[in-house]
């Protein structure tokens, strides 16, 4: 856990913070096998912007997951902003705009983890074109057609023995 004190940061103008640093997302599991096996990298800043404290920054990240379509094993590379403003307290708490930090300490690792996870997509696919598996077989038709024959509607077999 990695939690930066930003009292500086809120009470100066002008101030920054770089952040540059490897987090270790391997309890993150897809299954048996952790979606972030190698550490995320995250680059960035924390920023004072006229009496606005804001982050931006950028996670790189090797996500592995296995195809929505075919199951065979992918590697997809995602680049997630990590873009927020920071205040220490709202008047209307029902707003997702900031993020408040009252005692102006920010839990990196776990800010990082969250954007991380929102933005883990929703479909992985190994290529655009998967043709995903034989519903009757279950071979990869990316591989080439297999040897099933066409279903037949049962609506439609009794003209199959007029032939």
């Amino acid at each position: 856990m990695f939690k930066v004190e930003l009292d500086a940061l809120f009470n100066r103008v002008g101030e920054s913070l770089s952040l540059d640093r490897d987090i270790d997302f391997s309890e993150l599991a897809g299954g048996e096998n952790p979606l972030f096996p190698e550490p995320v990298r995250l680059t960035g800043t924390i920023r004072n912007t006229a009496g606005v404290v804001y982050s931006d920054a950028i996670l790189e990240a090797d996500l592995h997951t296995v195809c929505d379509r075919c199951a065979c094993e992918v590697v997809q590379h995602l680049s997630v902003p990590m873009v927020h403003t920071f205040v220490t307290e709202v008047e209307n708490e029902e707003t997702d705009d900031f993020i408040i930090l009252p005692d102006m300490v920010l839990d990196v690792d776990a800010l990082a983890g969250e954007d991380l996870v929102l933005d883990l997509p929703s479909k992985v696919l190994c290529k655009e074109d998967c043709k995903g598996l034989c519903p009757t077989c279950g071979k990869n038709l990316n591989d080439g057609p297999c040897d099933c024959k066409e279903p037949v509607d049962p609506r439609l077999a009794a003209l199959l023995d007029l032939l």
